[in-house]
């Protein structure tokens, strides 16, 4: 008797597998995975992306390159770069997205493809300022330079010496400048200001395998994992990923999470999370459990990163803790061995070397603790004034709606992938409670959305990438349903995509004005500095400008406009006399007004419009100062002291 032969089911144009993979993979040839003659119709063969896939990759590197000596940046007006960029620049994105695309077809097979494109748009949309720019991006970052340069001129950095111009915060966090002040000394390099605009790209790609590492332990479909490294890329436009200890401390508090998701679960806690007809066709089973000792050791493994965190960073910590404290809230990761040795390092740092700060800090508590509006507004005054960084902060907004309500339509609909990335979704949403606690100088907003993002990336990418076909005997929908989610995604993952790197424009560069400074402002401010005998006070409307910190262990500094903006406004009714009343008798003080700190209290809304001219033609033509240099770039001034 003959056996009666089942046919296999076909979708489309491929074989169902019997193990579950990435879609679109096709085993290789001399496998036996061809199916007999007279068993139905072979399935279409598809075009071999690897012959292919340079093609775009190179296009778009190619216009990019040729678009980037075009930037305009000498000649920015209200709308920073966005107005600047030549219409190769925007072709460059929109073929490398084209291209991404193109090979996330083949992303189970030939990953790399993927990831080269990854690498591609993080150097076109953050590597214009490292190759043009003839000065520091972000004038804030020249004081982590100024940090860098004293530590390596005096050997040593003070703790506890009460320091203005928030420097305390620095000076008891020192990890970052450590590390720093090596490789300036290993770099044969004079400062820090030499690799200083590199550090987005550096650390972009640090991050990268560190996601893909985070990403892998919740599935197995290597679309989402570099669809959710492309959407985070593109929503990464907060700018915390200049050189400065966040960044680097945020990059440590990832590698530490993805260390933790995969190595620290418990034994006996999967349950049918590692069933394979369980979960979501996307979704990778639990990791291998380990037993206590393997979770001592790698306890012990990751406490030189913790040091290195605390060592660097003052926020970070928290944010650590409070991530590893939602992780208990599931039965894989309950590990209290961990959260109590990481808050046992941070408390044992802000007690000894952050002690000054951190008790001041506390202090402060009581007048922050439950303001969930004032703590969620950027900024100082949390207003921005001015075409460009209006733009920019309407695309702020858009920006964080574009990633929230896809991830939330993903938690809502693919259920069995949330409850298997489970705890990735709890470790973005812990930061969240931070709103009721303190503004972090008007920087709370955006540091929730920084540690928030690599799991909203994940899942808005689940809810644009449609899942996989299940394993035999999974449920993953009708034939019909499935085509429809194929069809939906074949049209919104695009569309998604180019509207998330138009978003990303006005949001990292929109304020561009603010953040590229003429060579020539910096070498007045530098002459002027180098002028002020040691003990010297230094006045400025805000820190924000060059070389602002320049000497800053041998000076004084006041960054008067750094408040409310009613305070502002009494201030500008006679800016001479505000300010006298505010030298110390005796000391020497000089007042430091450029184009910058113009540009940036204007759009901040620190002072109202025409309030920066007002405040220096006022202090010109007070008899309590006089010019000392005034230059079209800005204008410094010496208070006249009674005394002489």
């Amino acid at each position: 008797m003959q056996q009666q032969r089942v046919p296999t089911p076909v979708t489309g144009s491929s074989v169902l597998p019997a193990a579950p993979r990435a879609e679109g993979h096709r085993p290789p040839a001399g496998t036996g995975a061809r199916p007999p003659s007279g068993t139905g119709p072979r399935p279409r063969r598809r075009p071999r992306l690897p012959g292919l896939a340079w093609l775009p990759l190179l296009l778009g590197l190619g216009l990019w390159g040729y678009a980037l000596p075009r930037i305009g940046f000498r000649t920015m007006g209200e709308y920073g770069l966005l107005d600047r960029l030549p219409v190769a620049f925007f072709a460059a994105l929109l073929v490398l997205t084209a291209g991404f695309l193109l090979a996330l077809r083949r992303a189970g097979t030939a990953p790399w493809w993927p990831a080269a494109y990854c690498v591609g748009m993080l150097l076109a949309l953050k590597a214009p300022p490292a190759l043009l720019y003839d000065s520091v991006r972000y004038p804030w970052a020249s004081k982590h330079d100024a940090v860098i340069d004293t530590l390596l001129a005096n050997g040593e950095l003070r703790p506890h010496a009460p320091l203005s111009g928030n420097m305390a915060a620095y000076e008891q966090w020192p990890g970052f400048f450590g590390l720093n002040a090596a490789l300036v000394r290993s770099f044969g390099v004079d400062s820090a200001a030499a690799y200083l605009n590199w550090a987005p790209v550096v650390l972009g790609l640090l991050l990268m395998p560190v996601l893909v590492l985070l990403y892998r332990t919740f599935t197995e479909d290597w679309r989402l994992v570099w669809t959710g490294v492309w959407i985070y890329q593109l929503a990464n436009w907060v700018g915390q990923d200049y050189l400065a200890p966040q960044g680097f401390a945020y990059l440590l508090h990832l590698t530490v999470l993805a260390v933790v998701l995969r190595h620290f679960v418990l034994p006996g806690s999967a349950g049918r999370l590692r069933d394979r007809t369980f979960l979501d066709p996307a979704a990778a089973a639990v990791p291998p459990p380990t037993s206590r000792r393997q979770r001592a050791v790698c306890v012990l493994v990751l406490v030189p990163l913790l040091v290195a965190i605390n060592a660097s960073h003052q926020l970070t910590p928290v944010m650590l803790c409070v991530s590893l404290s939602a992780l208990l809230l599931t039965r894989r990761y309950r590990n209290f061995g961990l959260l109590a040795v990481a808050c046992a390092v941070m408390l044992a740092w802000d007690l000894t070397m952050g002690r000054p700060l951190f008790m001041e800090t506390l202090g402060t508590l009581r007048e922050s603790l439950g303001e969930l509006t004032r703590n969620s507004r950027a900024g100082y005054a949390g207003r921005l004034t001015g075409p460009g960084p209006e733009l920019a902060g309407l695309a702020n907004v858009l920006m964080v709606l574009a990633i929230a309500v896809p991830a939330a339509f993903a938690v809502l609909t693919r259920r069995r992938l949330v409850r298997s990335a489970l705890p990735l979704l709890l470790v973005s949403a812990a930061p969240l409670p931070l709103f009721a606690v303190n503004d972090y100088g008007g920087e709370m907003l955006f540091r929730v959305y920084l540690f928030g993002l690599p799991g909203a990336a994940f899942f808005a990418a689940a809810a644009l990438v449609p899942a996989a076909r299940a394993a035999r005997g999974g449920r993953a929908g009708s034939p019909r349903a499935r085509t429809v989610r194929r069809r939906a995604a074949a049209v919104a993952l695009p569309l998604s995509l180019v509207a998330l790197a138009a978003g990303f424009l006005p949001s990292y560069y929109g304020k561009e004005r603010m953040h590229y400074t003429p060579p020539a402002e910096t070498a007045l401010v530098t002459r002027s500095i180098d002028r002020a005998p040691e003990g010297s006070l230094v006045l400025a409307a805000t820190g924000s400008f060059p070389k602002a910190l320049h000497r800053y262990d041998r000076l004084e500094h006041w960054f008067f406009a750094e408040q409310e903006l009613p305070e502002n406004e009494r201030m500008l009714a006679d800016p001479a006399r505000y300010l006298a009343d505010g030298i110390p008798p005796g000391t020497r003080a000089y007042v430091i007004l450029t184009r910058t700190q113009d540009v940036y209290t204007a759009g901040e809304g620190l002072l109202p419009p025409g309030g920066f001219a007002k405040l220096r033609d006022r202090l010109a033509a007070s008899p309590l100062f006089t010019v000392v240099e005034e230059h079209p770039y800005g204008v410094v001034l010496e208070h006249r002291s009674p005394a002489r």
